[in-house]
């Protein structure tokens, strides 16, 4: 298997015990891995790591997730994960723009038995999220695409969240670079200001863990 996304914060002995100590990644995870590590090597890093695919598949299974939708799919990992812990009549919703990365995904979701509760649509995602009715439907949300975008992404899926819904949100410790006030990036100077935002929204209780490159967790207050 192709060397796995992680941690940024962890050594690769601490890593791999990490994953040994977890339950065993399956076959078709490792195919997706070594596929998104073949066909596009130099974008390996947008992947979330196998411990978080973990994570994100115990917490659908356990806030018996019935209805969840992804902004940003890629090859399909995350959107996987989450297939995985819905429900029999469970489904998800997953917006990208890329039918090359896309279509990895699709093989990935055959071979794992979840493609029947995968719906997927190839348009900016601001646009899909816009073009949803305005009702609380969704259980669970995952966000990990353009970080300029986040915030908005987030108010829209926020108006369409079932009070006790949880937002997943990917990459808000982007390898540290949160804590330089010199690095005016901007897609950092964006999950900064992110970051912020969540932190005093009294709509949601947030937390940010350390797991891959930093995912927050929102619940929608009732």
């Amino acid at each position: 298997m192709a060397d796995q996304p992680k941690s940024f914060f962890l050594s690769p002995a601490l890593h791999d015990y990490l994953i040994d100590s977890g339950s065993p990644i399956d076959e078709v995870s490792k195919w997706l891995i070594d596929q998104t590590a073949t066909r596009v090597p130099e974008l390996t890093r947008m992947q979330i790591s196998p411990e978080q695919g973990s994570f994100m598949t115990l917490m659908t299974r356990a806030l018996m997730v019935n209805k969840a939708i992804e902004i940003g799919t890629f090859t399909g990992y995350s959107s996987l994960c989450i297939a995985r812990g819905l429900g029999p009549k469970g489904s998800l919703l997953c917006c990208d723009v890329s039918a090359e990365w896309t279509d990895i995904a699709k093989v990935a979701w055959a071979r794992g038995g979840v493609a029947e509760k995968i719906s997927l649509v190839l348009a900016p995602a601001i646009e899909t999220l816009r073009g949803l009715p305005l009702i609380e439907e969704f259980d669970l949300a995952f966000i990990d695409a353009d970080k300029e975008s986040y915030e908005n992404y987030y108010e829209e899926i926020l108006l369409r969240l079932r009070p006790n819904g949880v937002i997943f949100v990917d990459n808000t410790l982007w390898s540290g670079a949160v804590l330089d006030p010199s690095n005016d990036e901007a897609d950092t100077v964006a999950l900064k200001a992110f970051n912020k935002k969540l932190a005093s929204d009294n709509r949601v209780d947030v937390t940010l863990l350390t797991i891959g490159d930093g995912l927050t967790m929102a619940r929608k207050r009732e």
